[in-house]
């Protein structure tokens, strides 16, 4: 399972916030991490929500490693629209289950 601690979240959401489809990726991840920690132990000691994420945290960090690698200028790399959503499907069950509050931001495209 893919576990993305805070500060790896703050520099993924710095570094691609103005993507079409990571930037509200890394958004999603952001508001559902601060909203766990605002009700729960935190963000990583509270394995359902970090399960719910594995998913959208994985898109992101392999693009992210791709991309340093030097695989940047493949396009086709970065998650689509479509792909994202996907990945949200998870985060918008726990979050009715749950009932914790957080704001997911839809992709462009």
């Amino acid at each position: 399972m893919c576990f993305l601690n805070r500060y790896e979240i703050d520099e993924l959401r710095d570094r691609w916030a103005g993507h079409p489809t990571l930037g509200p990726a890394t958004l999603t991840l952001v508001n559902l991490r601060d909203a766990v920690n605002r009700c729960s132990d935190g963000w990583g000691l509270w394995v359902a929500p970090v399960r719910a994420a594995a998913r959208l945290q994985r898109l992101v960090y392999e693009y992210d490693i791709a991309h340093r690698r030097g695989f940047g200028a493949l396009d086709a790399l970065a998650p689509s629209a479509a792909e994202v959503r996907r990945a949200y499907t998870p985060l918008k069950a726990f979050r009715t289950r749950r009932g914790v509050a957080f704001d997911i931001a839809d992709p462009e495209g």
